[in-house]
């Protein structure tokens, strides 16, 4: 029986910031308010679309794995904020890359790399392809109202991904279990899509919404369902594992489910305060950082799971291998950007905030 192990990892995050002391320039909100609730101390601004961020993610995770973008055999990119709609971005960062392979995108939100993640094992299991490659990426700041602090203090922009391939080890993705519950649809949204009146000019005014009540409960239920699901399944005790690698949508919402779980606070991963919610791209992020902190160790075991707009969730358990270096490093970089977070902003914030 094959298995899919990670082989490469990679991150991007643009260069411009927007601190909680920013954002209280122009929303009536502080650090001390954003902290406590979230966990988030700052999040960073694209001043590049989401295809941009992805294929830099791409070409530092193929020189990680020491593989040409040739060597694909399929490319899946999560996201949730494209730069188009058609054609796929994930056949941008196909272009970027130089692979000649399936590529196509997937939006399962916040869930999406974890999606991404099960789908491209299975393709490997099943003896379809030998090396994917999974992409989460978000430009979530294009989405939102800036006069909204319920929203506007969340979210942030970047990419993460990983090469995924065959190996006859019983390493890697051992094991994923993923959801949907449509009750809770319309309570974590954003007014985009071919149901807005293309000639009515307040159809622009899209911009992410949610019940954060509704969220915080359905999240944690969510997580901690599937997480228990794919535990059991694999046959391990929670004893077992070395890491929880959550998504980062919010401290508390870990904090409780990492409690409700009667595991350890410390195994868990949690590098929200720097980056806010970049949605899909949050997992590979933080697996990224895990290994550059020396947290990952060759063989442990990690847990990582999701929640998103759907409500979409999504858990899977990962034997890492004995790499936890980069075979190769990429040159690969974002146009250099002159402007701060502020300024990357500021014509959103005057369209919002007067």
């Amino acid at each position: 029986m094959q298995y899919a192990t990670i082989t490469g990892w990679g991150k991007c995050v643009p260069p411009a910031t927007l601190t909680n002391h920013d954002l209280a320039t122009f929303i009536e909100t502080s650090d001390e308010w954003i902290k406590p609730r979230t966990g988030i101390s700052q999040r960073h601004i694209s001043h590049v679309d989401t295809s941009a961020l992805a294929s830099v993610a791409a070409k530092r995770a193929l020189a990680a794995a020491g593989i040409d973008g040739s060597e694909l055999d399929m490319i899946i990119l999560a996201t949730a904020t494209p730069d188009t709609l058609i054609p796929n971005i994930a056949s941008t960062v196909q272009a970027e890359v130089g692979a000649t392979c399936a590529a196509f995108d997937i939006n399962a939100a916040c869930s999406g790399f974890l999606y991404g993640l099960g789908l491209g094992s299975s393709q490997i299991k099943s003896g379809q392809c030998k090396k994917v490659l999974v992409i989460g990426a978000e430009r979530l700041s294009f989405f939102l109202d800036w006069s909204r602090r319920d929203t506007a203090v969340l979210f942030g922009d970047g990419a993460g991904a990983v090469v995924l391939e065959a190996t006859d080890e019983a390493i890697g993705v051992l094991g994923y279990e993923l959801n949907n519950d449509p009750d809770g649809r319309d309570i974590l949204k954003a007014g985009f899509g071919t149901a807005m009146d293309r000639f009515e000019a307040s159809s622009l005014d899209f911009y992410i919404e949610f019940n954060g009540q509704e969220i915080f409960k359905r999240a944690i239920a969510g997580m901690g369902k599937l997480s228990a699901k794919v535990i059991e399944k694999c046959g391990i005790d929670k004893e077992e594992i070395d890491w929880v690698i959550p998504h980062q949508a919010n401290e508390r919402i870990i904090d409780t489910l990492i409690s409700r779980m009667k595991i350890p606070k410390e195994k868990a991963v949690v590098n929200i305060a720097n980056y806010g919610n970049t949605s899909a791209a949050t997992i590979p992020i933080a697996i990224c950082d895990a290994l550059e902190q020396g947290k990952i160790q060759p063989n442990q075991t990690i847990l990582s799971c999701a929640f998103g707009a759907g409500l979409t969730s999504a858990a899977a358990l990962i034997k890492w291998g004995d790499r936890v270096t980069p075979i190769n490093t990429s040159d690969a970089e974002l146009p250099p950007c002159d402007k701060t977070g502020i300024e990357l902003v500021a014509k959103a914030v005057k369209h919002f905030c007067g």
